[in-house]
């Protein structure tokens, strides 16, 4: 018998793909974009993969915090558990049409991200992660194929998913103080996944996100092993609605242990 968390993967796993198909039809045509109060820019396929995943999701009977729900003033109850949706993860990506956006869909049960769906529209790249662990495949033609599990793996020097020539000041420091081996730049929450897989090992993030930016990833990288700390060192929370949905700084790692002890690096250097 199908336990229900599985059933809220599989059915996250569909509103997924379901959003990508859409996405796409529009990265087919030319875009246009407006900005959004906070300036920063929103299509027609934002809100499209949006409605089409709170179509699907709607069985499950929970609330859904979209980010352009909220963008448009509609925040739901949340309750102990509900999903987080971004339908389009990096549109700045898109609308430069490099490939690198995503679709986010994360389960947070009692403030804690318990299941995350990355989903790679262009290249069809889907990682997920839930209490069974975590796995990476391929969608074609609407299918999961190439289904493989994922954990996070150990390099003889550490490498980092983040730019040094764009990040903040302390990301240099940073990198000497750990001896980081090289940097790895990617788009959107794919910076998480790649943690997942094993291709790097610590993310630490300098500016601002919100939760539908990273419940998702946050689920897959936790799933395959790794961890999220704030710069206290504590885990990242969910459900801040009285900070408007913002997360604080935080690191992402291949490990409790480093990720705290990146924190605590970041904490200093932030002073």
């Amino acid at each position: 018998m199908t336990s229900p968390a599985a059933s809220l993967t599989d059915l996250a796993v569909a509103a997924a793909i379901a959003a990508a198909q859409v996405i796409l039809d529009v990265y087919a045509r030319p875009i246009h974009a407006i900005a959004k109060s906070d300036g920063s820019p929103v299509t027609e396929a934002d809100a499209a993969a949006e409605a089409v995943i709170i179509e699907h999701l709607h069985a499950s009977g929970l609330p859904i915090l979209g980010e352009e729900s909220v963008a448009a003033g509609i925040v739901p109850v949340l309750g102990e558990a509900y999903f987080v949706v971004d339908p389009l993860d990096g549109t700045k990506e898109f609308i430069k049409r490099n490939g690198e956006f995503t679709v986010n869909i994360g389960l947070v049960e009692h403030g804690v991200p318990t299941m995350g769906v990355v989903l790679v529209p262009v290249t069809g790249e889907v990682f997920v992660g839930d209490r069974n662990g975590a796995w990476t495949a391929r969608v074609i033609d609407g299918v999961i194929s190439e289904r493989r599990t994922i954990a996070v793996g150990w390099l003889p020097r550490l490498r980092i998913v983040a730019s040094r020539s764009h990040g903040h000041e302390a990301l240099e420091k940073l990198c000497r103080t750990l001896d980081v081996e090289s940097d790895v730049s990617v788009g959107s929450s794919l910076k998480f996944c790649l943690l997942a897989r094993g291709d790097a090992q610590l993310y630490p993030r300098f500016t601002p996100t919100c939760e539908w930016d990273t419940a998702a990833g946050q689920a897959v990288l936790e799933a395959a092993g790794g961890a999220v700390v704030t710069l206290d060192g504590a885990p990242m929370r969910y459900g801040k609605h009285e900070l408007g949905f913002l997360n604080p700084y935080f690191v992402a790692a291949a490990s409790l242990e480093l990720a705290q002890r990146a924190a605590a690096e970041m904490q200093s250097l932030l002073g």
